[in-house]
Parts: structure tokens; C-alpha cells; sequence
């Protein structure tokens, strides 16, 4: 039977290699409070413009799966499309929410 001494030591320090690496990770801007005020305004902008395309996309992928539903006849396929609409305009609703107050934030950082 071989010795599973070099399994081991390669296991330790594999553990203290990942321990190492996550202790060492960099901290988000706004922890170390250098983070300005305008570029968490072009942030939450971007997320908004995000948010409101892949709620859009929910939106017609769920027009679609209703359509889909409704020729075929089947229902649940049909309620899961509704599902997604009113998803996607959840999503589109809060996307154009977070523009405006990256757009707001940006106007008054002026």
C-alpha cells in the first residue's frame, strides 16, 4: 500500500493556498469609502439599462410562450407566458426607476 503522506500535504496546502486567496480578496469601493458619488450614479444608471433590456426580452419571450400556448392549446404553457410578461415589466418598471435616480444623482452631484 502506497503513502498517502504527499494526498495530504498537497490537500494542506491547497487549503491554505484558497484561505489565503479569499483573505486577501480587495474590499468594494464603497467599504473603504472612496467610492464617489458619481460613478454610483453611472453605476446604477447602467444597471437600470440593464434591468429594463432583459426585461423587455422577459417581456416578448413571454408573449411568445403565451402565443405558443394558446395555438396549441395548452394552458399552462400559455399562464407561464403571462408569468413572464408581467415579470418583464416588473423588471423594465425597476430598471426605469434606477435610470432616473442614476440620472438624478448625476444632477445634483453638478
Amino acid at each position: 500500500m502506497k503513502s498517502n503522506l504527499p494526498w495530504i500535504f498537497a490537500g494542506i496546502g491547497a487549503g491554505i493556498a484558497a484561505t489565503w486567496i479569499l483573505m486577501n480578496q480587495p474590499r468594494a469601493q464603497t467599504e473603504t469609502g472612496y467610492d464617489s458619488v458619481e460613478e454610483g450614479a453611472a453605476r446604477t444608471y447602467g444597471w437600470g439599462g440593464k434591468a429594463r433590456i432583459t426585461g423587455a426580452a422577459r417581456n416578448v419571450v413571454g408573449q411568445a410562450k403565451e402565443g405558443f400556448g394558446r395555438l396549441a392549446g395548452r394552458d399552462d404553457i400559455a399562464s407561464e407566458g403571462v408569468v413572464d410578461q408581467a415579470a418583464g415589466s416588473v423588471k423594465n418598471a425597476a430598471g426605469t426607476v434606477a435610470q432616473a435616480a442614476g440620472q438624478t444623482i448625476h444632477d445634483l452631484n453638478r
